[in-house]
């Protein structure tokens, strides 16, 4: 393969990657009936997900799994197996536990870099989604270059069409829900805030990934090949369904906190009502 032929795989990947992301944004901006936010802070908003928020999580989640497997190799007690990379507990404590803590914080901390531009309630689930798909985004593209680096072009465009319908819409989805909660607390909302909501936002990412890799749970507990082919699907088909109800409950969340619902689900404010005009000078 040249260099010209490399690059051209690269943007494909990256294209394809990238347009289903947008789309999704689109469709959650697009939710919103009253003043809808501007594309530029959106913009920026997913670029902090796509870039801060994935790279950090991954040198993160990288140094625990370091000092984890160091830890178990130096300790090599049955308490600490989990914590080895090497070992199918270890795969599971990462991605039942390490990664949804580690990417929900990090995918929040970009709503509250954002705090400035919510003004409303309706902002925090739409900054949210649009930190969250930036973060699902470029996290797809990697996972889409590694397999491109494997099995080639067809096999990267595959993969990532496949987390396309799954785990980017979820990643939107569980940091909406944390954007939603960030607006409750920022405008006093009674009930649960940011806390409550993160915790739902790691809780949700948490049961995705447990549909994800149903298969391999299924593979762990002995049920047999079959099983654990048959699990390979409804695993996936699981995961996707729950991601696009998960968005659908955000956009629900949205319309329910935009001020024309508010207002008794009006379109727009009813204009003022004209006023009367002046007496003449000099009457009484």
């Amino acid at each position: 393969m040249n260099v010209v032929d490399g690059l051209l795989d690269l943007f494909i990947l990256i294209l394809v990657s990238l347009v289903p992301a947008l789309i999704y944004l689109t469709w959650v901006r697009r939710t919103e009936s009253f003043r809808r936010e501007a594309w530029g802070p959106l913009l920026r908003a997913f670029v902090y997900g796509a870039i801060f928020a994935t790279f950090t999580a991954a040198i993160l989640e990288g140094l625990i799994l370091a000092l984890g497997t160091a830890v178990s190799q130096k300790y090599p007690a049955p308490e600490f197996v989990f914590l080895n990379s090497n070992s199918t507990w270890g795969t599971f404590f990462l991605v039942l536990i390490v990664a949804p803590f580690i990417e929900e914080a990090l995918k929040a901390s970009g709503v509250a870099a954002h705090r400035a531009q919510i003004t409303r309630l309706a902002d925090g689930p739409v900054f949210g989604a649009s930190v969250g798909l930036g973060f699902g985004f470029f996290e797809t593209f990697l996972y889409g270059l590694g397999a491109f680096l494997v099995g080639g072009l067809v096999a990267g465009i595959a993969l990532i069409l496949v987390r396309s319908v799954s785990s980017v819409v979820l990643h939107g989805s569980s940091t909406g829900m944390f954007g939603y909660g960030y607006a409750r607390s920022k405008f006093g909302v009674p009930g649960p805030g940011s806390g409550s909501y993160y915790l739902l936002a790691v809780a949700m990412h948490a049961s995705f990934n447990v549909l994800a890799s149903l298969s391999v749970i299924v593979a762990v507990l002995g049920l047999g090949t079959f099983a654990a082919n048959a699990a390979a699907y409804i695993g996936l088909f699981a995961a996707i369904g729950f991601a696009f109800g998960a968005i659908e409950h955000v956009r629900s969340v949205i319309q329910s906190s935009d001020y024309p619902a508010l207002l008794g689900g009006a379109r727009r404010f009813q204009p003022a009502p004209a006023r009367p005009p002046r007496p003449p000078p000099g009457s009484s």
